[in-house]
């Protein structure tokens, strides 16, 4: 024992200085604290889990140009994208149900679409076709409202296409006759521009809502050089549109609008469009499988928009979820 006493000594010296000197820092006002008594600072949850139970997609689409001929004037050919894929992509980022859109490719032959929705169910799917006005019976319209068919679509963007006043509200009049006894949507791809006549026909549908695909598609010119919406030609009137309340908006495919990495450029557009009708007006979209953008990763975007959110838990799920519940009349399916 008296050899070991020496030891115990200097261990003794060693643990007294070891306490003295690691309770307080060179400022008499600081504490330090042992490194592993630090709060450990929370991982935020993965993607999936904050998205609400129930969500929507409410643009997507499915193609398959082996089982299903693209038109004769496609502007474009994508590679195949099979409901099986566009599920388990869904799945991965969280999303539960689906509005299957009907691409430019197809024109207006939608089997592929509808073998789709048959192949999903209402419990799970929509629909958004595309058919010249009247040219499709009432009781097929009805056959494809049973499938969850709930909107009709008019895309000019996508084939370079303009129309004239006159003619968008001759067109969109014609459209209100069909949608208008099943409750459904008329969804629209047109420029931002596009939005000053627009605003002039929507109040002639009968109560038939718009819906606006891409945020209103602004011109990326007008973006990169104005930091206020309201300079953007055309966006007054989306504004107007939604106070209204007929108009709904997409907040979706931001890659087609934005050359940017990070969308910043968007992010003055989005957030007023988020401000003005967030929680009833605005519906969120992967806009998947992202043709002629194939490959592209979707979930930056969808961080971004959870950023634009705030932490407003209420209005993540309005615009994940309540919202497309409105627009797509899929309470109680």
């Amino acid at each position: 024992m008296a050899l070991l006493q020496p030891l115990l000594n200097t261990a003794t010296a060693l643990s007294s200085t070891s306490t003295t000197t690691t309770t307080t820092s060179p400022r008499t006002d600081a504490v330090i604290i042992p490194h592993a008594l630090t709060a450990a600072r929370p991982r935020p949850l993965p993607l999936p889990d904050r998205i609400p139970h129930g969500a929507w997609d409410s643009h997507m689409h499915v193609v398959d140009p082996a089982a299903y001929p693209l038109s004769a004037d496609a502007v474009y050919r994508p590679r195949t994208h099979r409901l099986d894929r566009a599920l388990a992509f869904e799945s991965s980022v969280g999303i539960d149900n689906i509005v299957l859109v009907q691409p430019s490719i197809y024109g207006t032959d939608n089997a592929c679409l509808l073998d789709a929705l048959r192949a999903l169910g209402p419990n799970r799917g929509r629909g958004v076709v595309a058919f010249e006005p009247g040219s499709v019976p009432r009781q097929v319209l009805r056959e494809w409202h049973a499938l969850g068919v709930r909107g009709m679509r008019i895309n000019l963007s996508s084939v370079g296409k303009s129309l004239g006043a006159g003619e968008l509200e001759a067109l969109l009049r014609q459209y209100a006759q069909d949608c208008a006894p099943l409750d459904w949507v008329i969804q629209l791809y047109v420029p931002m521009e596009a939005m000053d006549m627009l605003e002039k026909v929507v109040p002639l549908l009968g109560g038939v809502r718009v819906c606006v695909d891409h945020l209103g598609h602004p011109c990326l010119g007008d973006m990169k050089k104005r930091a206020d919406p309201y300079e953007i030609k055309g966006f007054p009137a989306l504004a107007r549109m939604l106070r209204a309340g007929a108009t709904y908006v997409k907040l979706s495919a931001p890659y087609r609008l934005s050359s940017a990495a990070d969308h910043a450029d968007l992010e003055p557009v989005a957030r007023e469009i988020l401000r003005l009708r967030g929680r009833d007006r605005v519906v969120f979209a992967t806009d998947w499988p992202h043709t002629r953008f194939e490959g592209l990763d979707i979930r930056p975007w969808m961080e971004t928009v959870l950023d634009w959110c705030g932490g407003d838990e209420g209005l993540v799920d309005r615009l994940f979820r309540g919202n497309a519940e409105d627009l797509w009349n899929s309470r109680g399916r």
